[in-house]
C-alpha cells in the first residue's frame, strides 16, 4: 500500500488585510485531504477579534461585530486548531495572506509558528498552470474548472475551503490523478468503485483464431448454396494463418 499523503486546504476570513496591526481572524474552515482526495472531515470555527469589524469587510464576508461578539477567542480555539491541522501540509488559494495571519495570532500566544515549507499556494499553481488566464481568483477558476459555485453570495471559510479543495484536484490534473500510482491492490478496490468504462483495464496481446479444415468445409458447402450474389460465390481469397509477428 502507498504511503498516504495528508493535506489540510483552508482558508481564513479575517477583519482587513493588515495581518502585522490590528487586524485579526473572524473564521477558520478547514478541510481535509488524504491522496488529494476529501475524507469528509472538516475543522470550522467563528471567533471574537476583540474588535470592531469595519463594515466595508462586512459586505465581504458577513460576519458583524455583534455576531462575533460571543464567539471564542483565538486562544480558546487555538489547542483544537493546531490538533486537526497536525502536521499536514496546508493548502490555500493566495496563501501568504492566510498564513501570516495565522502566524500572527500565534505570536500573539507564544506559540510556534507555522513553517513556509509547509504551505501549497493554488494561486501561484494556477499563475504557472494557465498563464493565460485574466484572473485566478477562486471564482475564475470554479467557472474555468466546472465546479458549481452558485451558491457562494458571500465569503465564508468553510465553502471556500470546500471549492478550493475541489480545484486544487483540478490544477493537479484531475481526479484520477493518483490512480495509477496505486498498488494492485488498492487499483482493484478502485475498480470496484469505478465505472466500467473507466476502469482500468490489463493490456493482452491480440490472438489469431484460424479456422480448422472442417469449419472451411462447412463455410464452403453453405456458400454454394447461395443464389443471386454472386459476390458469395467469388473465389476466396488464401488466408494465412500464421500469427503475424508485431
Amino acid at each position: 500500500m502507498t504511503e498516504n499523503l495528508r493535506e489540510i486546504v483552508f482558508d481564513t476570513e479575517t477583519t482587513g488585510l493588515q495581518y502585522n496591526g490590528d487586524d485579526r481572524i473572524v473564521e477558520i474552515g478547514c478541510v481535509e485531504m488524504i491522496n488529494h482526495t476529501p475524507t469528509g472531515k472538516t475543522y470550522h470555527v467563528y471567533i471574537n477579534p476583540e474588535r470592531e469589524v469595519p463594515e466595508e469587510v462586512v459586505r465581504v464576508h458577513g460576519l458583524t461585530t455583534q455576531f462575533l461578539s460571543d464567539k471564542p477567542k483565538f486562544a480558546e480555539i487555538v489547542d483544537d486548531f493546531l490538533k486537526f491541522i497536525g502536521n499536514a501540509n496546508m493548502v490555500a488559494h493566495n496563501a501568504t495572506f492566510d498564513i501570516n495571519f495565522v502566524n500572527a495570532e500565534l505570536r500573539r500566544l507564544n506559540r510556534p509558528e507555522i513553517s513556509w515549507d509547509r504551505m501549497v499556494d493554488t494561486l501561484a499553481i494556477s499563475r504557472k498552470k494557465n498563464p493565460h488566464l485574466s484572473k485566478h481568483n477562486l471564482d475564475a477558476l470554479c467557472a474555468k474548472y466546472g465546479v458549481d459555485n452558485s451558491h457562494r453570495d458571500l465569503h465564508g471559510a468553510l465553502l471556500d475551503a470546500r471549492l478550493l479543495a475541489e480545484v486544487y484536484i483540478e490544477l493537479l490534473g484531475g481526479k484520477e490523478i493518483d490512480f495509477f500510482k496505486k498498488s494492485d491492490d488498492e487499483v482493484e478496490i478502485a475498480n470496484a468503485q469505478t465505472p466500467i468504462h473507466l476502469q482500468k483495464r490489463e493490456f493482452h496481446e491480440p490472438r489469431f483464431f484460424p479456422a480448422s479444415e472442417a469449419e472451411v468445409k462447412i463455410h464452403s458447402e453453405f456458400v454454394a448454396k447461395l443464389k443471386g450474389n454472386i459476390i458469395w460465390n467469388m473465389d476466396e481469397p488464401k488466408i494465412d494463418a500464421t500469427p503475424q509477428q508485431s
